[in-house]
């Protein structure tokens, strides 16, 4: 059953030319309901011109704040995040899903953890969330945070990072790596590459010292930091990482060859959902379970149908499926059962997933 609350927005604020945030007015008898732990998400959903559109963003506040607020940022072309920036006002009103996601880890009072944190653009969202969680309640807690932007312009947040910083005075350091902006310091000019990574294990952190990394922007930039600290000595265990943006790399595209070559035609596909069960037969036209089940008129809970943000997660309970790509679930869920709809391609006859897990 897809919950979506009816939410009205507190306020619109445009925080750099490019990027809006938006605060929700979370009334009192929801707060329980939309209770939220630092790096989770909301999903929206809202009609424009007639299309029902859903997009999902990583909350920048922090639980301790008693705020909910997300980032938008403009793309070229995103029919919602320009609807976000142009249009959106406070007293609006948005169809809101409470909050998910798994990228974080538990707050421990009484730990004296350092952590590391890297971002780009608007990845610095769930990242932001981190930060201010684990700085007010670990009070012995550090973190370095490594931002790559274009320019000192488009760092979203900046004020208030640096407010931070002024806050929890020794226990924040920040890098900004600006791509279209030139400094005097080369390690901080362009993208992260290898070498900028093993220049940072070597002279900025210690792998060894290090207890959890998290990791927030684009793919090449996500595994090519994760593979780096792991080749630098740290446990992939302490890396965590969500994607912004799902890949077409001509690796996933052989993938997803290879498993749409498994599709079994005509499965008879079992939702149960809310206690309650949808039956259909999938259609030639569409390769997934979700979107088969919606063309089929079932109401189900989804988002970025890039097997990103886990909105529309279920578990297979009977017949077999297999998955296009995966970017949301740990190995321990997959050994569960548990498959991202919008990525699950039936592989047997009969197949029935339940949504309520």
């Amino acid at each position: 059953m897809s919950d979506f609350y009816t939410v009205k927005i507190a306020e619109v604020q445009e925080e750099t030319k490019d990027c809006a945030s938006i605060t929700f007015e979370i009334p009192q008898k929801l707060k329980n309901v939309f209770a939220f732990t630092q790096g989770q998400y909301l999903t929206l959903k809202t009609n424009i011109d007639g299309e029902e559109i859903r997009r999902s963003y990583s909350l920048c506040s922090s639980p301790v704040e008693d705020v909910w607020k997300v980032a938008v940022k403009r793309i070229a072309g995103g029919v919602f995040s320009n609807y976000a920036c142009d249009v959106l006002k406070a007293g609006d009103e948005l169809e809101v899903l409470p909050p998910a996601g798994s990228f974080f880890t538990p707050v421990d009072h009484n730990s004296v953890k350092n952590y590391i944190v890297f971002a780009a653009g608007s990845g610095i969202t769930p990242i932001l969330s981190i930060i201010k969680t684990h700085l007010a309640l670990e009070p012995d807690c550090t973190f370095k945070l490594f931002y790559l932007n274009r320019n000192a312009k488009s760092i979203i947040f900046k004020e208030e990072i640096e407010a931070l910083r002024n806050k929890y005075f020794g226990r924040l350091e920040i890098f900004y790596f600006l791509t279209k902006e030139h400094r005097d310091i080369p390690l901080l000019n362009g993208r992260f590459t290898s070498e900028k990574l093993k220049e940072l294990t070597t002279k900025v952190f210690d792998v060894n010292n290090v207890d959890d990394c998290f990791i927030c922007g684009p793919e090449e930039m996500i595994f090519l930091i994760r593979d780096e600290l792991v080749k630098a000595g740290m446990s992939k265990e302490k890396i965590h990482y969500e994607l912004f943006f799902s890949g077409g790399s001509e690796e996933n595209q052989k993938k997803i060859a290879e498993v749409l070559d498994k599709k079994v035609d005509g499965t008879e596909i079992t939702i149960i959902d809310g206690g309650k069960e949808f039956h259909f037969a999938m259609d030639d036209d569409y390769d997934n379970i979700l979107d088969g089940a919606l063309a089929a008129g079932a109401d189900l809970p989804f988002a970025c149908k890039g097997g990103v943000c886990s909105t529309c997660k279920c578990k297979v309970v009977e017949g077999s499926v297999e998955m296009k790509i995966n970017y949301a679930l740990e190995e321990d869920e997959v050994a569960k059962g548990l498959v991202l709809s919008c990525q699950a391609v039936p592989t047997a006859e009969k197949v029935v997933v339940d949504f309520d897990v």
